[in-house]
């Protein structure tokens, strides 16, 4: 597996933790998302879309730091949007890390060869590059010629340079298992320290509807993979039981409290892939999130849904709990033949809620006030200063 011990070690003992003294609902990751903004329009991403007041919105540093203290998590996703078009985060890195926090920088690496000076290698620390495929199939995903090339670069020197190095990769209908067991093998032979892989989300605001995979397709296509992949030392930044749940073999629901979002707009419920509504606070978010109302086999948005940001803290829990089927599919890998895990039914889920548009508007509205107010302070100490003169 491709989880550093000392990270294994210090999640397990935190969900011990958590686990004996009765809390129901925790975190595990912090998906921290400093700003929406990105370099890349990807037709399966779901946030290239907003106004551009709000893809220039930026969390602060201070900002960062407060969620990480509220939340608690061990570990810290920095996704976005790109990170490193943020001009504070190597600060905001380094303070994360003195706080003995896990940090994966989330990153399409076209800006990695130039901004990577300006961090340190660290135990702690890793990039985690978006790859979704060999050379073909990433630039098709990312909708733009030569990033594969770009990524590949600075993966090379990134490892030269020290640093642990993990990519992440979304599969979307059309894959095919010999061609993604390839593909891994490539990983492996550029030095990947781990691999976090998944079904893309079917975003309501992505421009590419069409190629989402559903359940039965998602458990098809894994069991393909890891088919293919036997006998091989791929190297997964994930639970093997995870792996599991995406063969088919797991009755897994999702915990989407286990990797709560902070973005430009609060905290985001009820996970990093749905903005039903936003909370000032962790507190506030899961005290008054419906956590009950969301969940494949509760709502029609995830009824397709085995994302790790669903159900990677699923897989967490119930290694703690089961080790010995842990440690067996840690060794034996997932099983790839016979009958699946029953499947959850859809027949009592709630229709799909269309919210979005009504947060874009009041975040634009509280863009507007806000600028309003500085545009009324500035002439305020412009008109003190001319009355001064005159004094």
């Amino acid at each position: 597996m491709g989880v550093p011990l000392n990270q294994a070690v210090k999640v397990g003992s935190y969900v011990i933790k958590q686990h004996l003294s009765g809390r129901k609902r925790y975190p595990l990751v912090l998906m921290l998302e400093p700003l929406f903004r990105c370099n890349l329009a990807c037709n399966g991403c779901g946030k290239i879309d907003y106004p551009s007041d709000i893809l220039n919105q930026r969390l602060t540093v201070d900002e960062c730091l407060e969620a990480a203290d509220e939340c608690g998590a061990p570990v810290i996703a920095i996704a976005g949007g790109e990170p490193l078009l943020h001009r504070e985060m190597p600060e905001i890195v380094e303070k994360l890390l003195a706080k003995g926090k896990f940090i994966y920088l989330c990153t399409n690496a076209l800006l990695l060869e130039k901004k990577m000076e300006l961090y340190k290698p660290h135990k702690n620390f890793a990039w985690d590059i978006h790859l979704d495929g060999d050379q073909e199939m990433h630039d098709k995903s990312v909708c733009q010629d030569g990033v594969y090339d770009i990524a590949a670069r600075a993966i090379k020197k990134a490892k030269d340079a020290g640093f642990r190095l993990c990519i992440n990769t979304t599969l979307f209908d059309g894959a095919e298992p010999e061609r993604v067991a390839r593909f891994m093998d490539d990983a492996m032979a550029l030095g990947i320290d781990g691999v976090m892989i998944s079904p893309g989300y079917a975003y309501e605001r992505a421009p590419d509807q069409a190629h989402f995979l559903n359940r039965q397709k998602t458990k098809e296509l894994f069991r393909g993979i890891f088919r293919a992949g036997k006998g091989k030392k791929w190297k997964f930044n994930q639970s093997a039981l995870f792996l599991d749940f995406l063969a088919g073999n797991q009755e897994f629901t999702c915990t989407p409290w286990g990797k709560p979002t902070r973005n430009v707009f609060g905290w985001q419920r009820p996970c990093y892939l749905l903005g039903e509504g936003y909370a000032k606070t962790y507190n506030e978010l899961m005290e008054t999130t419906d956590w009950d109302s969301y969940g494949t086999g509760n709502y029609e948005k995830c009824a397709d849904c085995m994302v790790h940001s669903g159900y990677e803290s699923t897989a967490v829990v119930a290694a703690v709990h089961n080790p010995i089927a842990y440690i067996k599919t840690s060794i034996f890998g997932p099983k790839t033949e016979g009958a699946m895990a029953r499947e959850i039914p859809l027949e009592g889920q709630r229709p799909a809620q269309y919210v979005f548009g009504k947060h874009v508007e009041d975040k634009m509205a509280s863009i507007k006030a806000s600028k309003a107010g500085r545009v009324r302070v500035t002439r305020s100490s412009s008109s003190a200063e001319v009355a001064g003169t005159a004094d």
